[in-house]
């Protein structure tokens, strides 16, 4: 068989196979040795460990050797493979048009090389199909992840990952490993976006799909370096720092329609929990403590401070009354979020009564504990830290119940 040299339009070997769930696409360029143990053994991990009906698809991206032939013949030999040939180099370009043009519901890709191993491909793609998430992406950075290479190799990858999370508020883990899927819908909105035909191609539609408010799955992977790789490491780093400038810029304009991406693609917001567990409770929970704390704290110092001259019972009324309203407006404003004076008089109104609760405690602990006995100062403050406690606890559930219930609803001024 004859294969023109010249340039020419995307051409496709295609076999009838069962509807493919899963398109494996494996990109190359001059590969004619390592094509064929790939594909031979890429093909008999899926038949054994994948339950579901497969592709693989040979992305051959300007091959001047016998690639094209080797990827020809694995389509005849094996049913489940395919080949497509495009006329111009690039990995980015590759995936892009065999991803566009192909009809499985979940597409993924891995280096011909087959650093990765194989028994990460289900659980790579498995959140997809289930519909769990929307990409998955092999890391080597994971500290359960086993990886052997160079430092060399090493220091650039971490040191690429953390100029992402530094430029491009990168929250994904390993742009760069060759090992990744995606669900085909989403693929069908992000991909025209991604400008790269290369290698930084990866990271473009990686920070998109973070940007849109798609869900991206880390597999940590085991992983071993490929020494005969061929790819230009300078040149490939250079590229690399375009590509992060070129989007930093488009982001930053609003050259991308991020917003209407995140409207259209992204994951709606959780339902409504029951009202046993209300919408904020663990982080209301923490504010209201935090507060709760800096009251106590000012309560104990005016008790202190008041004991000598007023007695025991009037000084904790003072310091009750002091703090109750100081600790109102606070919580107010800071754990319930609530701002302006509308309705600010009943909410302290509100707050007198949990004041009211609270005294009653402390105040009633107070006699108990004279009417027992005569109580040094360090167990007077001991018995009145445990009444705030409980009182505190009171408060809570009182000032949630007025408070949380009555805000106003999105866009109206409180």
């Amino acid at each position: 068989m004859t294969y023109a040299t010249g340039p020419r339009p995307a051409v496709e070997t295609r076999v009838a196979v069962p509807a493919a769930v899963l398109d494996v696409v494996v990109p190359v360029h001059n590969e004619e040795a390592d094509l064929g143990p790939c594909v031979r053994r890429l093909h008999a991990h899926l038949s054994a460990h994948f339950p579901y009906p497969f592709r693989i698809t040979v992305a051959d991206n300007a091959s001047v050797d016998g690639t094209l032939a080797v990827g020809a013949a694995l389509a005849a030999e094996l049913p489940e493979v395919r080949v497509r040939h495009l006329a111009a180099k690039g990995r980015g370009r590759a995936l892009r048009a065999t991803w566009s043009a192909s009809d499985a519901p979940v597409l993924a890709y891995l280096d011909v090389d087959l650093s990765t191993d194989l028994a990460a491909l289900l659980p790579l793609v498995a959140p997809l199909i289930s519909g769990h998430s929307d990409l998955a992406i092999g890391t080597r950075l994971a500290r359960t992840s086993r990886v052997v290479r160079g430092a060399k190799r090493e220091v650039i990858s971490r040191a690429y990952n953390l100029l992402l999370r530094g430029a491009l508020a990168a929250r994904f883990s390993d742009a760069q490993c060759g090992f990744k899927a995606i669900r085909a819908d989403v693929a069908r909105e992000l991909l025209p976006l991604v400008q790269d035909t290369g290698w930084f191609f990866d990271t473009e539609l990686l920070v998109l799909a973070q940007r849109a408010g798609l869900r991206i799955h880390e597999v940590p992977v085991d992983w071993v370096d490929d020494p005969d790789s061929r790819v230009e490491i300078v040149a490939t780093a250079l590229a690399d720092l375009r590509g992060i400038g070129r989007l930093g810029r488009a982001l930053l304009t609003g050259a991308l329609p991020v917003g209407r991406l995140r409207e259209q693609l992204g994951r709606a917001p959780l339902t409504a929990p029951p009202a046993q567990v209300p919408v904020g409770l663990p982080r209301q929970l923490a504010r209201f403590a935090a507060v709760g704390v800096a009251s106590t704290l000012v309560y104990l110092l005016l008790f202190v401070a008041s004991r000598g001259v007023l007695g025991a019972q009037w000084a904790n009324l003072l310091a009750l009354l002091v703090t109750a309203v100081a600790n109102t407006a606070a919580n107010r404003r800071l754990t319930f979020g609530i701002t302006g004076r509308r309705h600010a008089g009943r909410h302290h109104l509100q707050g007198l009564l949990a004041f009211g609760l609270g005294l009653a405690l402390t105040s009633g602990s107070l006699a108990a504990l004279h009417a027992a006995t005569a109580p040094s100062r360090p167990v007077e403050l001991a018995v009145l830290v445990a009444a705030n406690l409980a009182a505190t606890a009171l408060r809570f559930l009182l000032l949630r119940l007025a408070m949380h219930h009555r805000r106003p609803a999105p866009g109206v001024r409180d």
